[in-house]
């Protein structure tokens, strides 16, 4: 996994706090913060699992749409 996309994003101050609060909980670093949550709420909704499911329903082949 040596291949890393990097992404700016604007949050407002409000935004921010809340992101603040989480230190600690999510990690220490700015990144590993905003990664997390993201994950989190990839997981929450269940992308992630479902993502998975349908690879190995096509066993593993995915087609790159980058």
């Amino acid at each position: 996994m040596n291949d890393k996309k990097r992404v700016q994003v604007v949050f407002t101050p409000g935004q921010w706090e809340l992101i603040s609060q989480l230190r600690g909980e999510f990690g220490e670093g700015d990144a590993d913060i905003v990664r997390n949550i993201v994950l989190a709420w990839l997981a929450e909704k269940s992308l992630i699992s479902t993502t998975v499911k349908q690879r190995m329903g096509n066993n593993g082949n995915r087609e790159e749409n980058r």
